[in-house]
């Protein structure tokens, strides 16, 4: 099982599946930040995912083990990264 590496607390496997960019199942989320039909935003084990199409509806949603299935028209996936916590300074020059 991987660590994230500040706070020493076991993190999820993320995992995705898409089939046919109709159907999305996803594993390792930790939160729903928002939705509509067009933006789906989650948090998952390795970062903020954005998800946009059409008619995208949240199907089935289990935070507790952070199992999530959605469908509508997938048109693209993105990843923010999370910033670590620290200076500037600190990020840059470790």
């Amino acid at each position: 099982m991987s660590y994230d590496e500040n706070n020493k607390i076991p993190a999820r496997i993320h995992s995705l599946n898409m089939e046919a960019r109709e159907r999305l199942s996803l594993t390792g989320v930790d939160d729903v930040k928002g939705f509509d039909e067009n933006l789906v935003i989650l948090t998952t084990s390795l970062g903020d995912l954005n998800i946009r199409g059409q008619e995208l509806h949240i199907e089935k949603i289990d935070l507790e083990s952070g199992a999530l299935e959605l469908r509508g028209k997938i048109q693209e996936l993105s990843y923010d990264e999370s910033l670590k916590s620290g200076s500037v300074w600190k990020r840059l020059f470790g």
